[in-house]
C-alpha cells in the first residue's frame, strides 16, 4: 500500500547536454511503496530524470533528497536504489544463480546479517532462491544466460536487482524488447511483485498502456517539462492539456468556446458539459474520447455525419465519421457500414474542457 511519507524529493532539477536542455526545473516527490511511472515520448527527459535519481547523471541545477537527506554527493553504489535497464546487462559467463547472487557475493558477512563465511553462503542461497520463486524461475539456477529467452532474462535481471533488498527499484523500459503477449503478462507480474515486496518502483516507459496498467501515479513529461501528475484514471478522464489528451489514449480534440459554466460551443453547436470556472466566451480545447460517442439515429443526434471507414479492433469497431466540419473517431461495438449516415450523441460528463495553452 502506498504510504503518505515522501521518500524521494526532486527540487528544481534542470539538465542540459551541450546546447540542448533536456530537463526544465522539475519538481516531483515520490512516496514510499509507490509504483510511479515517468511517461512520455522519446527525448522527453524521462530516462535522464531516472538516471539522476540513480546517481548516474548529475543535474546542472536542483537537489535530490532521500528521506530529507541530500543524495547528490552519494555515489550510485551507496544509494539504497537498484536499476533494471532495457538491456539487461547480465553476465553471460555466469549461470542464473551466480548472476542473481553477484551483488551479494561482494558484501561482507556482516552486511548480510551473519557472522561467518559459511553463514554468508547459506544466506545468499536463501535470498537467491526466494527471488527465483518470486520471478517464477525455480529450477533454472544452473542454466546459462544464453539458454534463456528474452522474457526469462528480464526476470533474472529483476531478481538480481531485488535480491539486494533496495528501498527503490528503477526500471528503464524493461519490457521494451518483449513481444506483446509476454509484455502484457509481465505488466501484471511486475505490479504483483511490487505490491508483495512493498518497495518503491520508479518506472520509465513511452507505452501508455503500461503506465495505465501498473501505476499508482503517472508523471507525463514532454519537452523536459512535467505536463501532468496523477492517478492513471484521473489523467485519462481529465487530461490537463491537449498533449496529455492526445498522448494518453485516443482522442478527438477540437477548439471550442465556453459560453458559460457547463455550456460549450464547438463546430457551431452548443453542448452541455460539467466544467465550470472558465471565463464567458473563453476559447478552450475540447476532448472527447472515441468510446464516449454514441451512434444514434440521425433524427436525434447532436451531430450527423457519414461513415468514411470501419476497422475491426477485436473488442470494438473503429469508425471515422465525417460531419463536414470534422472527421470524428468513434469506437462502438456496433458496426455501421461505410457510406451510411449516422447521428452522434455525447453526454455532458464525457465532454472534457481544457484551457488553451499559451
Amino acid at each position: 500500500m502506498v504510504q503518505d511519507t515522501r521518500l524521494i524529493e526532486l527540487k528544481g532539477i534542470s539538465k542540459s547536454f551541450g546546447d540542448t536542455q533536456v530537463l526544465h526545473n522539475i519538481d516531483l516527490y515520490i512516496r514510499k511503496c509507490e509504483f510511479i511511472t515517468l511517461l512520455g515520448p522519446s527525448g522527453c527527459g524521462k530516462t535522464t530524470l531516472l538516471r539522476i535519481i540513480g546517481g548516474f547523471e548529475m543535474p546542472d541545477e536542483g537537489s535530490v533528497l532521500f528521506e530529507g537527506a541530500d543524495m547528490l554527493p552519494v555515489p550510485p553504489y551507496k544509494r539504497r536504489i537498484n536499476t533494471v535497464f532495457q538491456k539487461y546487462a547480465l553476465f553471460s559467463h555466469l549461470n542464473v544463480f551466480d548472476n542473481i547472487a553477484f551483488g551479494l557475493n561482494l558484501k561482507e558477512p556482516e552486511a548480510l546479517g551473519v557472522k561467518t563465511r559459511r553463514q554468508k553462503k547459506e544466506e545468499i542461497a536463501r535470498r537467491v532462491n526466494r527471488m527465483l520463486r518470486l520471478v517464477k524461475m525455480e529450477g533454472y539456477e544452473k542454466r546459462s544466460i544464453d539458454q534463456l529467452s528474452g522474457g526469462q532474462q528480464q526476470r533474472i535481471a529483476i531478481a538480481r536487482a531485488l535480491v539486494n533488498e533496495p528501498e527503490v527499484l528503477l526500471l528503464d523500459e524493461p519490457l521494451g524488447a518483449l513481444d506483446l503477449k509476454l509484455r502484457k503478462e509481465m505488466q501484471v507480474e511486475l505490479k504483483a511483485m511490487q505490491q508483495q515486496l512493498g518497495i518503491t518502483f520508479i518506472y520509465v516507459t513511452h507505452d501508455q498502456e503500461e503506465a495505465l496498467t501498473m501505476s499508482d501515479t503517472v508523471v507525463v513529461l514532454n519537452g523536459g517539462r512535467i505536463q501532468q501528475i496523477g492517478e492513471p484514471k484521473r489523467i485519462y478522464d481529465e487530461p490537463k492539456n491537449a498533449f496529455v489528451a492526445d498522448f494518453i489514449g485516443e482522442s478527438n480534440i477540437l477548439s471550442g468556446v465556453m459560453k458559460e459554466d457547463c455550456l460549450v460551443e464547438m463546430l457551431g453547436v452548443e453542448f452541455q458539459c460539467v466544467d465550470e470556472g472558465f471565463g464567458k466566451d473563453e476559447p478552450v480545447d475540447v476532448v472527447v474520447r472515441p468510446e464516449d460517442i454514441m451512434i444514434v439515429g440521425t433524427d436525434v443526434g447532436m451531430l450527423t455525419g457519414v461513415v468514411e471507414s470501419v476497422i475491426f479492433k477485436g473488442v470494438h469497431y473503429e469508425m471515422m465519421v465525417n460531419t463536414g466540419t470534422m472527421r470524428w473517431k468513434v469506437h462502438s461495438t456496433t458496426m455501421q457500414p461505410v457510406g451510411s449516415r449516422v447521428g452522434m450523441s455525447i453526454v455532458p460528463f464525457n465532454i472534457h474542457i481544457m484551457r488553451k495553452e499559451a
